[in-house]
């Protein structure tokens, strides 16, 4: 097309236009093209300019040629350089808005089930490759995947495959194709690693795995699944808020009920109580068999105060509206007033008191003191055959009191010593032994209010020994000297 126009055009003109001819070509379809069209255009405008047009020698002519390659190759680097940029800019853009939609899909689920079905879904669409998640069961082993609506069909997965599987869960390291680990392997093993913990592995497979291999794609998938973990722990937490909610009304709701009924049943029974003695104590005398019958309807009708007295006091203690009236005071005194309290059904049983000497004072509240040693020592009434002995010990143990309520009686159920303080735990659950399992419970919630530790073990018998804090005490005032009168 330029050299027809040699007639009105000098060769230079042309020769530039054969240069913006080589520019185009080399924008449009890159550097071998553009070297071709220069060849071309030089060779045509060689043969058909005559040699003096130039006017010059052949240094003219291999300027021109070496000025068209060069222009050639250099607008066909820089053109390949842009579109290589635009192809990773449009490739990045891509990427970061599958992530950006994975990430708001994933945002709102609550199941673990939906966590799966995303996930397949956008591994699927992102990568051309097949997903699915395998998560541990309570024994900590990955469990073969349900079949999924809408899900591809797992290929057969052999004992080793789920070796593999097992083995990314454990090390929280990939395993499969592309990875160091087993990279003969049909599969890619990408552990769901959390912040907390390791919460299962998403197993991929593809028709053709090279597009997964990608560098760029290997670390978009790494972030697919540090999502995917991320979601599974927090639904996970999000379950365990639930139960714990579930938990908390619903031991609200049985606190609630107990402190109902305690207070009904406490004026009844404190009646029962005071008719039985008045029974007792009535003239004319009551026959030996009318008697027996009157102390045993005290007896019973005390128990069930008792009773109710412990479903109450618990009610109050899990309400938090328990407020401890700490008093520096002698411990010896709290043992006396437990003694005599509980001396009704201690009545069959030795008491010894083992106490060190000079004892200091201990900051504690008297009432609430003196209920765990009632309800230690009704325990170990409960527990124990007429005749037996019931030892109470005091003693110090470092920087803090040892109070030790020990009986002869057939001990605890053994490996559940700890078990016995939990809110209704028994040591048999099946027993004609009167009580609901609230005692120790109570125990343990005011000694802990105190600062303090109580524990339970077995030496010839039942142990419970309380650990309070020592404090110090305050200086008692000293009197002042007395002065001598002159008469």
């Amino acid at each position: 097309l330029t050299l027809p126009l040699l007639p009105v055009l000098d060769a230079a003109n042309v020769a530039m236009l054969l240069l913006l001819t080589v520019v185009l070509v080399a924008i449009r379809a890159g550097r071998g093209p553009a070297v071709a069209a220069t060849l071309a255009g030089f060779g045509a405008l060689l043969m058909s300019v005559p040699h003096h047009d130039f006017g010059a020698g052949e240094l003219t002519w291999s300027v021109t040629l070496l000025v068209m390659l060069a222009v050639g190759w250099i607008t066909a680097s820089l053109t390949d350089s842009l579109r290589g940029q635009a192809r990773a800019a449009t490739a990045r853009e891509a990427r970061t808005r599958a992530l950006y939609e994975f990430a708001r899909e994933l945002s709102g689920v609550l199941q673990t089930e939906q966590v799966f079905e995303i996930t397949r879904r956008f591994v699927q669409r992102t990568f051309d490759a097949h997903a699915i998640i395998l998560v541990p069961g309570p024994d900590g082993r990955l469990r073969y995947p349900d079949p999924q609506p809408g899900a591809a069909r797992v290929p057969p997965m052999s004992i080793l495959d789920m070796g593999a599987a097992q083995w990314a869960f454990d090390h929280a390291a990939p395993a499969g194709t592309g990875t160091a680990t087993l990279p003969g392997n049909s599969f890619v093993y990408l552990p769901l690693v959390a912040p907390m913990r390791t919460r299962g592995v998403m197993l991929l497979w593809a028709d053709h795995q090279g597009r997964v291999l990608v560098p760029e794609q290997r670390d978009l998938l790494d972030a697919f699944a540090a999502l995917a973990a991320i979601a599974l722990e927090r639904v996970h937490y999000v379950d365990v808020a639930q139960d714990a909610l579930v938990r908390m009304e619903s031991e609200k709701l049985r606190n609630s009920l107990l402190a109902a009924l305690s207070h009904d049943l406490r004026t009844p029974l404190t009646s029962l109580v005071g008719l039985s003695e008045s029974l007792a104590l009535s003239r004319p005398a009551l026959a030996a068999e009318q008697l027996s019958l009157a102390h045993s309807l005290r007896d019973e009708a005390k128990r069930m105060s008792t009773l109710v007295a412990n479903l109450l006091e618990m009610a109050r203690i899990e309400s938090g509206s328990v407020t401890l009236n700490m008093e520096w005071q002698p411990v010896e005194e709290v043992i006396g007033s437990a003694l005599r309290a509980c001396r009704w059904q201690l009545a069959s049983r030795s008491v010894e008191t083992r106490l060190a000497p000079d004892l200091p004072l201990v900051r504690f509240d008297a009432t609430l003191m003196e209920r765990v040693l009632c309800n230690l020592l009704e325990n170990a009434c409960k527990y124990t055959p007429p005749g037996a002995t019931i030892a109470i010990a005091a003693d110090l143990d470092g920087g803090k009191l040892a109070l030790s309520v020990r009986d002869t009686g057939p001990g605890l159920p053994p490996g559940r010593e700890e078990a016995l303080f939990e809110k209704f735990a028994r040591g048999e659950r099946e027993s004609p032994i009167p009580g609901v399992g609230l005692g120790l419970a109570i125990c343990r919630a005011i000694i802990h209010a105190h600062g303090g530790s109580i524990q339970a073990r077995n030496e010839d018998g039942a142990v419970f020994t309380i650990l309070l804090p020592l404090g110090e005490p305050p200086a008692l005032p000293t009197p002042e000297p007395e002065t001598a009168v002159t008469p």
